[in-house]
């Protein structure tokens, strides 16, 4: 079994080390944001962010790539992560990304997926060996790839938490879920040469803009399981036709500088639950929090 020492390290080779950032997503910005839940959402869980009362939330969104100095038009994997701020003082995280299909199962196949994503004549045959040796990750590819355009804006993204969490509501009846962010702007693309023209950085700009005049909002939306839905697969994702509804509504307020400073950090853990959410046995899901801490550790 691999060790998230060795994760980290794997992930380094591939974009070098860039001391004092993550791993991944090394690039981002934060925002303010409020989130609202539906009646619905209360209907399906108890956790205390989900009862409709508007809660304040903390968002980081960025790149995917290792690389503090990566440019917003370079095709990439685009994150947000959302850090909900409960009444009791606590806090619960939800991480979601770009990209609807996750390749591999564990966090082995994980790494070789890094580190196979690479430009130059190496990738013509890194990428054709990474996918004989995973072959999960091929129905996906397609769908991965159109995922990876650049947009005009991060609110123009469709953003995937891939993961399933298991609903409690105060009856103790549990439901399977999966969630998405989807944009009340829209999908919208850019071709990378309209990116450069924006510049290098223009994905923070762009929403600093937007929300000095106005509002970025995206509707959480739930796609519900079934009998014999995997819920431990982070690669089998779900048929279309399983119920989804609209849990809440999260409003970008505005873009602040970071909170990460005088030796403070913020890890964005989609293992930091509360209660009315628990964990499915996903291994990547379960192993993402130990990953995490290395880095966080590094980091400081």
């Amino acid at each position: 079994m691999i060790t998230p020492e060795e994760v980290v390290d794997g992930v380094g080779e591939r974009y070098d080390r860039h001391p004092g950032y993550r791993a991944l997503h090394a690039k981002g910005f934060f925002c303010t944001a409020t989130f609202v839940a539906t009646p619905e959402a209360a209907g399906l869980t108890r956790a205390a962010h989900m009862q409709g009362d508007p809660v304040e939330a903390t968002v980081r969104l960025s790149n995917g790539s290792g690389r503090p100095d990566s440019k917003d038009y370079v095709p990439d994997v685009r994150g947000m992560a959302t850090q909900f701020h409960l009444p009791d003082g606590s806090r619960t995280d939800l991480s979601a990304q770009t990209a609807p299909h996750f390749p591999v199962k564990t966090p082995e196949g994980f790494v070789e997926a890094v580190q196979s994503n690479v430009s130059g004549a190496a990738r013509a045959w890194k990428i054709p060996l990474f996918l004989l040796r995973h072959p999960s990750a091929i129905p996906g590819i397609k769908a991965n790839l159109d995922a990876l355009s650049p947009r005009p804006s991060f609110a123009n993204h469709i953003f995937f938490a891939i993961h399933a969490f298991k609903w409690v509501n105060a009856e103790g009846a549990g439901q399977f879920v999966r969630y998405r962010w989807v944009p009340e702007a829209g999908e919208e693309k850019i071709s990378p040469a309209e990116g450069k023209k924006r510049g290098p950085d223009y994905l923070r700009e762009e929403l600093t803009e937007r929300l000095t005049t106005g509002t970025a909002r995206f509707t959480l939306r739930l796609q519900l399981a079934e009998q014999g839905d995997k819920t431990d697969d982070p690669t089998s994702n779900w048929p279309d036709d399983r119920r989804t509804i609209e849990a809440g509504t999260l409003e970008l307020n505005e873009v602040i500088e970071s909170p990460e400073r005088d030796g403070h950090i913020d890890v964005f853990d989609p293992m930091r639950l509360t209660d009315g959410i628990e964990p499915s046995d996903d291994p990547i899901l379960r192993f993402r929090p130990r990953a995490y801490d290395v880095s966080a550790r590094r980091r400081q």
